[in-house]
């Protein structure tokens, strides 16, 4: 079985984040992410798919046989940064100027 605790951790710095980072953008309380830690406890359902939608990845991505969590390269990282500070309608202007340029 997938130690799924070690995979959230890789996902997270992966992308050079703190577990405080992974909660806010999760929506998740901080105490109950350090809890899973502490207590070697498996998150519930829907706390995976918030984690994942943090993420920007689906579940089966996070089981996934590929224990490589996604590496992101220090532009990527940059770009997913300043990603996160944009509005959801700020994002759809670049979704819409990545597909006129594709």
């Amino acid at each position: 079985m997938k130690d799924i605790l070690s995979t959230i951790t890789a996902y997270r710095q992966a992308r050079g984040w703190t577990e405080y980072q992974l909660a806010e953008r999760s929506g998740l309380p901080q105490s109950t992410i350090s809890s899973w830690y502490r207590k070697s406890m498996i998150p519930t359902v829907p706390s995976l798919e918030k984690i994942c939608e943090a993420f920007g990845i689906t579940l089966s991505q996070l089981f996934a046989a590929d224990d490589a969590p996604v590496a992101l390269t220090p532009k990527q990282r940059e770009m997913l940064n300043r990603w996160d500070r944009l509005n959801e309608e700020q994002q759809t202007v670049i979704f819409q100027l990545i597909d006129k340029m594709l």
